[in-house]
């Protein structure tokens, strides 16, 4: 990842958040985005203040809130590595996927970009050996 755009845990939540409302509905309205993670309104604004000064979103006040370019490249890395995560803890280890999803939502934030670009790589193979030949 660009490390002009590291940004926080929670940084990065708010830009997988965008893009699956934006996938789910062609949209993510801030309201939406407050209660798909749970937070007030102010934190929204504040957290979508900051994306935007990084290039990460488009965001006026009172209009929907759309990634960038980069903004959508990163949301979908976080995004690849969260289902990659989730699909070896349910499909490999047989953890039910609400414990998947939070223990993956965890390591996804917590792993150095090195060891967890080698963790996804990893999966990524295990993916295409288990996958049925055509």
């Amino acid at each position: 990842m660009d490390t002009s755009h590291k940004i926080s845990e929670n940084l990065e939540d708010y830009l997988e958040t965008i893009s699956a409302l934006e996938a789910l509905h062609g949209v993510a309205r801030p309201t939406d985005i407050a209660s798909a993670l749970n937070v007030k309104k102010p934190s929204v604004t504040s957290a979508l203040n900051i994306l935007s000064e990084k290039g990460l979103v488009v965001y006026e006040k009172y209009r929907p809130v759309s990634l960038t370019p980069e903004g959508k490249i990163l949301a979908d890395s976080i995004s690849k590595k969260h289902k990659l995560l989730c699909g070896f803890f349910t499909d490999i280890l047989g953890v039910d996927s609400h414990s998947a999803d939070i223990a993956a939502c965890k390591m996804e934030h917590a792993l150095d970009d090195d060891i967890m670009r080698r963790l996804v790589d990893f999966l990524e193979d295990i993916k295409k050996t288990q996958s049925p030949k055509k």
